[in-house]
């Protein structure tokens, strides 16, 4: 192990680094209002966990201007949305969300047991953010595999996700096992990479260990992993999203004007759903 840790490229430095802030099962990685705006398009990142405890979900709840891609590391969570799809989404499993110019969705609690993934918020180009809402549901054998990384968004390694993708951007959850070593190449363009590990630690060369996101230098350059335990953690990459980041409380959008025009379909939505006795 030490040999293989020794000679690991030192290509593309860590910049910066997080273990977030912790409230009961939910870490807070990265949100719009902080490193949102370096990671861009990657606007928001949790890693949640239950360890096991009973765990309510996350209720229904509106966005616009975003996209959501929700994965289950282990165990699973029931989810719903108004586009009028429900069901159980598994361990390996991936709930998107392109919520354009509004929806509302929520997870609840699914089979008993511990119940761990990530929570991913990317912000939507402007052709996009006022479209039509689209939700897609993949269970495990559905996501394409390349080596030790599941390919949720993007393509890698000759392996593309079903979902199509807003913008370029990769997204990967890999599973590397003690000692093994991953090389991961961004495609042109992509200057923006970060990692988080879901469980055990990876050296890059630097020890990022669970529950911490590591930003690297904005370039094209590799990145070399190799695990000093069984790991898991997410990868992201992408182009920079080039606009800017007007915030409303569940939303994301690139102007005033497309967020005024999301919160007042999530408002219709709203008081639709009070109609129906769901809120």
């Amino acid at each position: 192990m030490d040999s293989l840790i020794q000679d690991v490229g030192a290509l593309r430095p860590i910049i910066h680094r997080t273990s977030g802030q912790t409230h009961g099962p939910i870490t807070r990685l990265a949100s719009p209002g902080d490193l949102g705006k370096v990671l861009k398009p990657f606007v928001f990142v949790d890693l949640f966990d239950n360890g096991g405890r009973e765990f309510r979900g996350f209720g229904l709840h509106p966005h616009s201007g975003i996209a959501t891609l929700t994965y289950m590391a282990e165990g699973s969570t029931r989810y719903e949305d108004t586009n009028g799809a429900r069901g159980l989404l598994a361990a390996g499993g991936v709930e998107w969300m392109r919520a354009g110019h509004g929806v509302w969705h929520g997870g609840g609690a699914g089979e008993p047991g511990r119940a761990r993934g990530f929570q991913l918020w990317l912000a939507l180009p402007p052709h996009l953010e006022l479209g039509p809402s689209v939700s897609l549901y993949q269970a495990s054998d559905d996501v394409p595999v390349a080596g030790p990384a599941r390919v949720l968004l993007g393509s890698h390694d000759g392996a593309r996700s079903a979902i199509e993708s807003p913008a370029e951007i990769n997204y990967l959850a890999v599973r590397l096992a003690a000692g093994e070593r991953w090389r991961y190449t961004p495609p042109a363009g992509h200057e923006v990479l970060w990692i988080a590990v879901g469980n055990g630690v990876v050296r890059t060369p630097e020890r990022v260990g669970r529950g911490e996101l590591a930003i690297f230098a904005p370039g094209e350059a590799a990145v070399e992993f190799v695990a000093e335990a069984d790991t898991e953690f997410m990868l992201g990459s992408a182009a920079p999203h080039p606009h800017d980041l007007v915030l409303g409380y569940y939303s994301v959008h690139t102007s005033a004007e497309a967020l005024a025009q999301g919160e007042r379909r999530i408002r219709e939505i709203r008081a639709e759903l009070a109609r129906q006795g769901r809120l």
